[in-house]
């Protein structure tokens, strides 16, 4: 079964939800609404990573969102915790996050990996080339620049695993992130997506965080309903998880896009089946298991 996890953005400058959420009450509302909504994980970002946004320390960062953490695991809900900043990372897990969601992939902060491997906390790495344009002048698309996007960020991505794994965070407990929209083009972002089994070759789970970005807007208007659109996509292509903000209209089309799966494993013989989807553990989980998860 491929998750859902819903997103909340505790800042007052989120590019798609404009600060609904940045007080603590009403984030965890929010939070608990995704949940019935269809959510399995909830992911919590107190910094705005849109162009031109202000870093934030870890103590401020933590003011935002140790709150809403605190309260939503307390009531039984999964966690993750969006943050480049180790310290946060730490706090975060210790008041019962489950995820560290990283999109600097350990690159912002040197005691990102060491922070995370002494945790029981899985581990999602995301690739950024552009990180350096959060400190410097450098536009983030201008350093989007490959020769072949696929091949260079399963590269990067092999590079993040690798460091994480040597800094002690256990291989079975990395989850990796393409980045899209992150230092990508509007066609690197397909062309990901697209070649989504280059990417699962490296044997972890993949995280696909798409949702309502401009290059969803760029070709269909409609940015929640191409963000369904690629959500069923991305989990017949065998995705651990979906970053979505609408809940709702993804869980709707992950329905649809299992019993398609299933229509097919139920008649091998018309068609190669794919493989099966991986848990946040790295094992396959069975059809039957997948089916019934989402029920």
């Amino acid at each position: 079964m491929t998750l859902i996890m819903g997103i909340v953005n505790v800042t007052p400058d989120s590019f798609s939800d404009g600060g609904r959420w940045f007080d603590a009450d009403a984030a965890i509302g929010h939070a608990v609404e995704l949940v019935a909504d269809g959510a399995h994980i909830i992911d919590i970002g107190g910094e705005s990573t849109r162009p031109g946004a202000e870093p934030l320390t870890s103590d401020e960062e933590l003011q935002r969102v140790l709150p809403v953490v605190t309260e939503l695991a307390a009531r039984g809900i999964r966690v993750s915790i969006d943050t480049m900043h180790a310290a946060t990372a730490t706090a975060c897990v210790e008041a019962g996050a489950e995820f560290v969601n990283d999109v600097s992939g350990g690159l912002a902060d040197p005691d990102m990996y060491s922070a995370v491997a002494v945790t029981p906390a899985t581990y999602i790495a995301m690739h950024w080339r552009g990180l350096l344009g959060r400190t410097d002048s450098t536009p983030d698309d201008e350093r989007a620049r490959y020769e072949d996007v696929v091949d260079e960020v399963r590269a990067g991505l092999e590079r993040r695993m690798t460091q994480a794994v040597a800094a002690g965070i256990p291989l079975e407990r990395i989850v990796l992130d393409p980045g899209l929209g992150f230092s990508k083009q509007r066609a690197h972002n397909w062309q990901l997506l697209a070649r989504m089994d280059e990417l699962r070759s490296l044997g972890r789970p993949l995280l696909i965080g798409h949702s309502r970005k401009r290059f969803l807007g760029d070709l269909a208007g409609d940015r929640d309903v191409a963000t369904s659109v690629v959500s069923a996509l991305s989990a017949v292509s065998g995705a651990w998880a979906v970053r979505v903000h609408d809940v709702a209209s993804t869980r709707a089309a992950l329905e649809v896009a299992d019993a398609w799966t299933s229509g097919r494993e139920a008649h091998p013989g018309h068609g190669a089946a794919l493989e099966p989807r991986l848990e946040a553990d790295g094992e396959p989980a069975s059809a039957g298991e997948q089916r019934e998860r989402l029920t």
